[in-house]
């Protein structure tokens, strides 16, 4: 018997969780993961944010070198796809409405079935004309952005926590799970949007973290420099601590349902995320916006591995998102697709076997970052007012929720193929410049002396190391000229 199941949290911060030294978030279930699984205190994120990373989890492969937010791409290896090919069946169970979106309108039919449970972060749910009823609000929900007032109407219909999405999806992951245990070759990815902003929960996880706040409603950050007080920072903390205990409740579910139905013995479970979130860390709010600090790339990973049955114990060896494809098609015994380039972790999770010398990461069009377990490089434009040049390389022209508008299809080029492509010439798109927060100064920082951050180096010799070792790994990943030009390497 060989089955797996992957469970995905949206932005959980690894400087929450008491496995990753954390003590005053209440999360005991994730403690038990750590004792029933491997830890490893290295992942960082590749390509970010949500839709992005999950291409990642399909392909094998960084892809923000190359494009912006969007759909797979028909020339796209899928892990899950190619467990299907090979008798390996899939399912995905999701409160994840990106999915639904243009921009990730491909994922969820790669798998051979679904499920999809609405009302997450203003999910165009419930049909309400009216203004929806709402407290006295840091942020007003009416003048800002219409997910801010849809968020509301779905908030109405999910007076219980029965009601909300993150509990129908594991319910109907859990369902899957036990319906389908004595089944052989299966794999399951039970992914919540949660702990994603929003931090909307019920009553009885914010009473874990009394405190005193007399301050309008915040729940929901925006994406930009702090300007509130601490006392509305803190109180934002707490917000997203009894959402993280939240998605403990139900990891604990999980963990219990493979005690009762004695599925440690052949099924392997990862526990992921996609990219932490900045609760007031040096001065800002949330991602993408600011630089890439750790607490946004620096990621949780627990894994346990039937074959190996190692637990509580820890890996440092250099991983990411790229490397979980890898890992499952392994696990099946299934071929990996030549452009994959992510490394299972058998042996990683067996010997503590090296895996790579430095990762990249980063988001299109912004910082290209590395980092060698010890120092993270932030490698920003030549010149930040311009950030050119810079293209999308697609045939899915798609933004997150919109297509691309007719004014930017304006002079599309036919690009040669990428070594990914399988032949395929792709449309070469000038990129619509992202906002100006995040064409920001080359930054580098030694983890292990100032492991928060706080303050950056001046160390030539180890900035054209990065910069060198930075130009090799992006030409392993068949990057576009331009990104070599509009970064000066």
């Amino acid at each position: 018997m060989m089955k797996a199941v992957l469970v995905m949290f949206d932005t959980l911060n690894r400087h929450m969780l008491p496995p990753y030294g954390c003590d005053w978030t209440h999360a005991p279930n994730f403690s038990r993961l750590a004792e029933r699984t491997l830890t490893f205190d290295s992942c960082y994120v590749g390509s970010m944010p949500c839709m992005p990373a999950r291409r990642e989890m399909h392909t094998g492969r960084y892809n923000f070198l190359h494009r912006s937010w969007g759909p797979l791409e028909p020339f796209d290896d899928s892990m899950p796809a190619i467990l299907s090919q090979n008798n390996v069946y899939t399912h995905l169970s999701t409160d994840h409405q990106h999915y639904f979106e243009d921009g990730g309108a491909t994922y969820h039919t790669r798998y051979d079935s679904w499920d999809f449970h609405r009302g997450q972060e203003g999910d165009a749910w419930i049909g309400q004309v009216a203004d929806p009823d709402h407290p006295d609000m840091l942020i007003p929900p009416l003048t800002r952005t219409r997910m801010r007032r849809q968020d509301w109407i779905n908030r109405a219909v999910m007076d219980r926590e029965e009601k909300q999405p993150q509990a129908k999806t594991f319910a109907a992951g859990l369902e899957f799970m036990r319906r389908n245990h004595g089944q052989d070759r299966w794999f399951l990815q039970l992914e919540t949007f949660d702990p994603h902003e929003p931090f909307f929960t019920q009553q009885k996880y914010k009473d874990l973290y009394p405190h005193q706040y007399k301050g309008k409603h915040f729940d929901w950050p925006p994406y930009r420099q702090v300007e509130e007080t601490e006392e509305e920072v803190q109180h934002l903390r707490y917000e997203y601590a009894a959402l993280l205990s939240m998605c403990d409740a139900y990891l604990g579910k999980v963990l219990d349902l493979m005690d009762e139905l004695s599925m440690w013995d052949d099924t392997m479970l990862i526990v992921c995320t996609d990219h932490g979130f900045l609760l007031g860390e040096h001065d800002w709010w949330a991602k993408i916006v600011p630089p890439f600090y750790n607490e946004v790339a620096h990621t949780p990973l627990f894994i346990w591995d039937p074959r190996s049955r190692l637990a509580g114990q820890r890996r440092q060896q250099l991983v990411q998102m790229i490397d979980l494809p890898a890992t499952l098609l392994e696990f099946f015994d299934v071929d990996r697709p030549p452009a994959m380039q992510g490394i299972p972790l058998r042996d990683v999770i067996a010997t503590n076997a090296r895996t790579r010398d430095a990762v990249l990461f980063g988001v299109h069009g912004g910082h290209v970052n590395i980092s060698d377990g010890r120092y993270v490089y932030m490698r920003g434009p030549v010149d930040p007012a311009q950030n050119t040049p810079l293209c999308d390389y697609t045939l899915m022209p798609t933004h997150m929720r919109y297509r691309f508008a007719v004014e930017e299809l304006q002079d599309i080029q036919l690009a040669a193929p990428f070594s990914f492509t399988k032949g395929c010439r792709t449309m070469k798109i000038p990129t619509r410049q992202p906002e100006q927060p995040i064409r920001r100064q080359t930054m580098l920082f030694d983890l292990a002396t100032d492991p928060d951050q706080t303050a950056l180096i001046n160390d030539p010799a180890q900035e054209a190391r990065l910069s060198a070792r930075m130009a090799e790994l992006m030409a392993a990943n068949d990057a576009p000229p331009e990104q070599f030009e509009r970064l000066g390497l």
